[in-house]
């Protein structure tokens, strides 16, 4: 009887610990933790992840931080999944994070990207077409190169340029500042015909409202053509096995960001309310999203999304 109440108390023991670590598991996957580094493609992306989870029953955080801030968090694991990883641009960061193992990536969600300096029509049609064209042209673009946020991999990449003289372009200044700031001073630029270059991207709805082209001869730094992929802090796969398929699911086109992109500009929408409009629209694209996930109840995925379009 002895034995036998030992090994009762030992299983109930054994079990009380695993309902414990269930129970701690589940509070770690509840809140899915993002990040937006104020890009308006990621607060598309994230505004579909949004959606996907909060229909499937899971809490979602999205904080605005900068690029090195958000690579930090993962390696920490103060954030779970940054859907952002733009290559070749961020280069660096992979090679600090991702190929020392501190953070994981997870799959690629876009492909076809395009990232570097660019000009407005009419500059190049005055035969800036190329980084080594800059220089013959100094004055009239004085000595300016606008870029994005402070610490992103592409005004990094801007800064060695300038750091190293490459293109004769020691003695410019890079000039950084918000997304929303750079274009604003594109426009001003281009509505007095004023010279002016300036990081630009696809997708992003500025291909559509400006009449602009991409320099080459960057390719070093930006590549010709890239690809942006989804990663996970580790060991988010193996604790939150649901939402991380999920995540590793999720893949998306150029025309399906600048689309939901656009809807925010042109209707003066929100990211949330112009992704689901969106989906809403394309139900087609939720089946391969879906695949192999259920609700964090274990529920239905493809139901549950449904219900809350």
């Amino acid at each position: 009887m002895q034995k036998f109440s030992t090994a009762v108390i030992a299983l109930a023991l054994g079990l009380s610990i695993l309902t414990a670590q269930a129970a701690d598991s589940d509070t770690q996957c509840s809140t899915v933790k993002l990040a937006d580094p104020g890009w308006s493609d990621i607060a598309s992306t994230n505004a579909i992840t949004r959606l996907l989870l909060e229909s499937l029953g899971y809490q979602v955080k999205i904080d605005s931080l900068a690029v090195p801030i958000i690579y930090g968090g993962l390696k920490d694991g103060r954030v779970d999944a940054f859907l952002g990883n733009w290559m070749p641009a961020q280069q660096g960061f992979h090679d600090k994070f991702i190929a020392t193992g501190d953070v994981k990536q997870l799959s690629r969600n876009l492909e076809g990207t395009q990232f570097t300096l660019a000009v407005p029509d009419y500059v190049w049609n005055a035969g800036i077409k190329d980084f080594a064209d800059l220089q013959k042209h100094a004055e009239q673009f004085d000595k300016k190169l606008y870029g994005i946020g402070s610490g992103a991999p592409a005004n990094l990449s801007l800064k060695e340029i300038i750091d190293k003289n490459e293109f004769n372009l020691g003695q410019w200044k890079l000039i950084e500042s918000s997304e929303q700031a750079m274009l604003a001073q594109v426009d001003r630029a281009v509505k007095k015909n004023q010279f002016i270059t300036f990081l630009g991207w696809t997708p992003h709805p500025m291909n559509v409202k400006l009449k602009m082209h991409y320099l080459t001869g960057g390719e070093k730094w930006f590549g010709s053509k890239g690809e942006v992929f989804t990663l996970v802090r580790n060991g988010y796969p193996q604790a939150c096995p649901n939402a991380a398929k999920l995540l590793g699911n999720l893949a998306f086109t150029l025309d399906m960001e600048n689309a939901i992109m656009a809807e925010v500009v042109d209707k003066k929408v929100s990211f949330d309310q112009a992704a689901k409009a969106w989906v809403k629209a394309h139900p087609q694209v939720l089946e391969a999203w879906l695949a192999g996930v259920s609700s964090k109840a274990g529920g239905d995925a493809l139901e549950a999304v449904k219900a809350k379009l």
